[in-house]
């Protein structure tokens, strides 16, 4: 599985996006290969039938799959979830919602460390939370 995502990684940044993930699972009682996509200016359709096209092109002629399936790409989300340390990294600056096993906040991220997270909340008090305690953090929709 790691060629195979370090191969399509290759393709989606050759296309100028972001790979954000890379996953097999199951819908509707067929696999799927799903390849989520990201870009500063955002994703649209167009965006993703073209990471499609050339994506599958590479799968065609190298057929690193032995079973069948379906291929989907998406872009990875306007609220999409922070999956490690590189994906929170690139959020700082952003508006992040994060959930801890007792609270949940909603800000934008100041700084990202190892150990915690810093945000400044909607009424300006800034919080650290311990990324031992984080549950989920995504980015949000400031509303």
């Amino acid at each position: 599985m790691e060629t195979l995502k370090k191969a399509i990684r290759e393709i989606v940044e050759g296309l100028g996006f972001e790979l954000y993930h890379v996953g097999f699972g199951t819908k509707h009682g067929s696999r799927v290969l799903t390849v989520e996509i990201d870009n500063e200016n955002g994703v649209d359709i167009d965006d993703c039938v073209r990471v499609s096209e050339k994506v599958s092109d590479y799968l065609d002629e190298t057929d690193p799959i032995e079973s069948s399936y379906q291929l989907e790409v998406a872009s990875a989300g306007a609220e999409r979830e922070l999956r490690d340390d590189e994906a929170v990294q690139r959020a700082v600056g952003k508006y992040i919602h994060v959930r801890t096993f007792e609270q949940t906040f909603e800000g934008t991220l100041l700084a990202a460390t190892q150990d915690s997270v810093t945000i400044k909340e909607k009424n300006n008090q800034t919080t650290v939370v311990l990324t031992a305690d984080i549950q989920l953090i995504r980015l949000a929709v400031e509303l």
